[in-house]
C-alpha cells in the first residue's frame, strides 16, 4: 500500500519522485564542496540564529502561539529550498541548452509543520510550485536539487555533544 504522500505525488501533473515503501537509500557525499555552519542560541524558536555574517532573531509564528515578530525555521528552510531548486532548474536548463527557457522562472515553496499521522512529535510537509519552466526541466531540477534529494532519499545526520 502506498503512503498518502506517494499517492499525492502520483496524482500530480508531473510525477517527481518514485514512491518507496519502507526502503530508501541515503545520499552520501563522495566529496565536500562547501560547508555552511549555523549556531542557534537563546530560547530555541524564540532565540537567535547565526551563520557567517547573517544574524536573525527567531520568533514562533502566531499560529503556534508566538509573537510572529521574527523569522522561523520553516521560513528559513523554505527560502533555502526555493533558491536551491531554482539554481538546479537553471543548471538543468543550461546543460540541455535551454537557458532562455527558464530566464523568468520562479520557485515558490510552502513549508507546513504539524503532527504526523504515524508517530509522535512534529513533521513537515513541503509544497513546491515552479513558474516559467516546462515539466521536463522541473523533473530534472527535482532530481538534481540537494534539498529535494534530502527529502526524498534522506541524508546522513550526525548528532553528538559539542
Amino acid at each position: 500500500m502506498q503512503s498518502l504522500a506517494a499517492r499525492t505525488i502520483l496524482r500530480s501533473p508531473v510525477a517527481l519522485t518514485i514512491p518507496r515503501t519502507f526502503c530508501r537509500s541515503l545520499v552520501t557525499l563522495k566529496s565536500v564542496k562547501y560547508t555552511a555552519n549555523a549556531l542557534a542560541k537563546g530560547a530555541g524558536r524564540n532565540g537567535e540564529v547565526k551563520s557567517g555574517d547573517l544574524n536573525l532573531k527567531l520568533a514562533m509564528p502566531q499560529e503556534l502561539g508566538g509573537t510572529g515578530d521574527g523569522a522561523n525555521p520553516e521560513q528559513l528552510f523554505g527560502m533555502g529550498y526555493a533558491a536551491c531548486f531554482l539554481s538546479a532548474l537553471q543548471a538543468v536548463a543550461r546543460k540541455q541548452g535551454k537557458t532562455d527557457a527558464v530566464k523568468n522562472a520562479s520557485v515558490a515553496v510552502s513549508v507546513s509543520i504539524g503532527e504526523p499521522s504515524d508517530k509522535p512529535g512534529f513533521g513537515l510537509a513541503v509544497d513546491l510550485k515552479v513558474s516559467g519552466a516546462d515539466d521536463a526541466l522541473i523533473k530534472g531540477a527535482h532530481e538534481m536539487c540537494p534539498y529535494s534529494r534530502a527529502l526524498a532519499e534522506g541524508v546522513v545526520v550526525n548528532v553528538g555533544k559539542a
